[in-house]
């Protein structure tokens, strides 16, 4: 028994144009092949011609792997009926695809002149640094050229942001925001039906659902590629069509048949999203041939009778078919198509596998992180409201005008530093849960709603999954979100959405692609009355390890003000994907050391000033005389800025105290810096001491470098937060920093200036 399927498949195509007989008349070209019109001969032609190259790429990629010039290969064999819907869209028609759109793309591509997507394709299988779209870093399906993003593991992580796109294009063009997309534009998102399973499709279909029923625009096609399984799980019979054939706010037409008639199919899909800017949900039926990749061993799951019988529905073998008994073509024309087909891909792989391939740490991480620190400077400063406008916003008595010098609490310094952005920046808009009429549940949008309307700060489901895919749509034609996700544990039941979506796509897409957001996450621990995870979550460990991803951590307002208006310019500049993390037990806090001090208030620091990564905080002691150096951020700020206070009065210690602000990347030169300067070193960290905060990572650097002579650190327990005063015995108190300080210092500093 043979399983070289591929050699198999080929000759049964072969195998029918050899034998076929021509219809009794030829159709002319412009000629429909059905009896209702549509499809042309030459359009049929030219979709064979698609299709056969799309499936000689897959040859290529099995031939290439099986003498080890290309690497793991995953193929669109039974899926090239999707080139009709590469063929019927527009390329100013955002599509966001199914790891199996070799024929949508070769499709899609015939509509630019000029293209060379065999080429393409093959520098991607081979890892390539010519291929134009990753470079060599994956290989996707994607162009700039013909606005594919790329999706780097479908596994329906990228419905969201399809959805968010479309929901954000009418947006866009009432922010008076240009894009290079017309009005009519509608958006394509393809997808296996197992994939259709996963939570992050549902939210998404939901969402766009949930839209039409508030009457907003959402011209989303939704292409269900169903061949019947997932890896080698069967999908049940009628399972796609019952789940999402009859959902109110849903269109549905299932693509099935001959070729002429998926193409009517298809079209009437996306006439219906195009002209009523509703979404639809396209049933493409499918095979899927040769195993799910490369390395499936497909054998192992299906019978030899049950591959034969999907061979023999093979959709290129069918649509031969269809083109000889129709009349648009002879089966010697096809047969020399077919020939011609494989050896230009082959002989384009010949070509692919000689190009050069990343070598160099600096060239696979180009694209990662731009960073241009003088243009974010400058774009933060840029434009500025005028002074009759920010009144206008504000009312008589600007933020920055108050008759107390300490008068802003850090929740009211980021309402004033997000209507400042507002009122700046047209394309900046603010949405999340609660946001909107409420102002937040710990008012830190209050009024923002109604002073910039319900089309720039708006409330949104309950879903942190739809609500950063709507953010990363809207990015990815020129708009700047600003989501808020209301807490940080939160953010873990969307995660992927940052992991693998936002924060990869510059690095995958070469910079071609952005989307630039600055998500506000409340969070951090210390939040009285409140306990468990939920609320009090003292971990970031799955946020640090993200590449490229910024996480800013202001603990007072006036910096606060200034990181905002620095994360925002960053994200409009550089592309850059910021986490703006807002301790929620600092949002109200007023006092520092005593009741009534007013040592937490502090002036609001209006536009153009700005703080950018690597610009830290410096308290207490910054003469030679300091004897110890807490490193801390956000709540361990304030902690650390009692416990130098404490150091002083009961221990004759002085200390220094850094803020590091930015989480990543961290501030590595300050410290490093301020630990030589100082000698001994505490890192006061907040979050569980098990990988969840930066203290692991600041004393490695320091004992790697040998820049400190004494190193300690404090930290939380690793336990979830309880309730009431129990969190005293889990999270990071005065004391623990005084008594770790003492003994860092392992001396005293007597009031007459020796030491012993």
């Amino acid at each position: 028994m043979t399983w070289d399927r591929v050699a198999i498949v080929e000759r049964q195509l072969d195998a029918y144009l050899a034998h076929a007989e021509p219809a009794d008349r030829r159709l002319a070209p412009d000629a429909p092949i059905g009896t209702d019109g549509g499809l042309t001969a030459v359009g049929a032609i030219a979709l064979f011609e698609d299709q056969l190259a799309s499936r000689q790429l897959d040859v290529a990629a099995r031939e290439l792997k099986k003498t080890n010039r290309s690497f793991y290969t995953i193929g669109s064999a039974g899926h090239e009926n999707n080139a009709v819907v590469g063929a019927r869209l527009r390329i100013d028609d955002p599509a966001f695809l199914h790891y199996r759109s070799g024929g949508f793309m070769m499709a899609r591509a015939r509509q630019l002149p000029g293209s060379t997507p065999m080429l393409d394709t093959l520098l991607g299988i081979v890892a390539a640094s010519d291929d134009p779209i990753s470079q060599g870093r994956h290989k996707v399906w994607g162009s700039r050229a013909l606005w594919v993003p790329p999706q780097t593991s479908t596994i329906a992580s990228h419905l969201p942001k399809a959805m968010g796109l479309a929901f954000s294009l009418a947006r866009a063009k009432r922010f008076g925001v240009p894009t290079d997309l017309p009005a009519d534009a509608i958006v394509a998102c393809s997808f296996g039906d197992a994939s259709a399973n996963h939570a992050t499709a549902l939210s998404a279909i939901n969402t766009a659902r949930y839209a039409v029923r508030l009457g907003l625009p959402m011209p989303l096609l939704l292409v269900c590629e169903d061949n019947g399984t997932g890896i080698s799980v069967a999908t049940p019979d009628g399972w796609i069509a019952d789940t999402f054939g009859h959902q109110e706010h849903l269109g549905y037409v299932r693509a099935d048949g001959e070729i002429d008639e998926i193409w009517d199919a298809v079209g009437i899909a996306i006439e219906e999203v195009r002209h009523h800017r509703r979404p639809v949900f396209l049933h493409l039926r499918t095979v899927r041939l040769w195993g799910h990749a490369g390395s499936d061993a497909e054998q192992t799951y299906r019978s030899l009778s049950e591959i034969e019988a999907i061979e023999s529905d093979d959709p290129l073998l069918r649509n031969a078919r269809r083109l000889v008994d129709s009349g648009a073509a002879e089966p010697d024309m096809l047969r020399d198509l077919v020939r011609e087909t494989r050896d230009r891909v082959m002989a384009v792989a010949e070509e692919a596998w000689r190009r050069p391939r990343l070598q160099t740490t600096e060239e696979v991480t180009a694209p990662l992180a731009p960073n241009h620190p003088t243009l974010v400077a400058l774009r933060a400063t840029l434009p500025l409201a005028s002074p009759d406008d920010r009144i206008a916003s504000f009312g008589p008595t600007l933020p920055e005008a108050a008759t107390s010098p300490t008068s802003r609490t850090l929740a009211g310094a980021l309402n004033a530093a997000l209507a400042d952005e507002l009122l700046r920046r047209p394309e900046v808009f603010l949405f999340g849960e609660d946001v909107g009429r409420k102002g937040g549940v710990y008012n830190v949008t209050n009024g923002l709603q109604r002073r910039f309307g319900t089309a720039r700060v708006f409330d949104t489901l309950l879903d942190e999954t739809s609500i950063l895919g709507i953010a990363q749509g809207a990015a990815h034609i020129g708009l700047l979100p600003i989501p808020e996700i209301q807490y940080l544990a939160y953010l873990h039941n969307a995660l992927d959405q940052i992991r693998g979506e936002a924060a990869s796509l510059q690095f995958f897409s070469s910079g071609q692609f952005r989307n630039p957001m600055v998500v506000r996450v409340a969070g951090l621990a210390y939040q009285k009355g409140f306990g468990g995870h939920f609320h009090n979550d003292n971990s970031i460990g799955a946020l640090r390890d993200i590449p490229g991803l910024v996480i800013a951590t202001p603990a007072r307002g006036d910096d606060a003000a200034r990181m905002l208006r620095g994360a925002v310019a960053m994200a409009i500049e550089d592309g850059r994907v910021v986490i703006f993390l807002e301790p929620i037990a600092l949002y109200h806090e007023k006092d520092l050391h005593a009741d009534g001090d007013g040592g937490w208030l502090s002036t609001y620091a209006p536009p153009p000033d700005v703080l950018l990564p690597g610009e830290v905080g410096v308290y207490g002691e910054t003469g030679a005389d300091a004897d110890v150096l807490l490193v801390s951020y956000a709540n361990g700020l304030r902690l650390s800025l009692q416990a130098a206070n404490r150091l002083a009065e009961e221990h004759d210690l002085r200390a220094r105290v850094l803020d590091l602000r930015w989480l990543s990347p961290l501030p590595t030169e300050a410290i490093r810096e301020h630990a030589a300067d100082v000698g001994t070193v505490v890192v006061v960290d907040e979050c569980r001491a098990t990988g969840a905060g930066v203290a692991d990572a600041i004393v490695a650097d320091l004992a790697e470098t040998r820049t400190a002579k004494r190193l300690a650190s404090v930290r939380a327990v690793d336990s979830f937060v309880p309730l009431g005063p129990a969190t005293s015995a889990v999270l990071v108190g005065v004391d623990q920093i005084v008594a770790s300080a003492v003994r860092a210092v392992g001396r005293r500093r007597h009031a007459s200036g020796s030491r012993s």
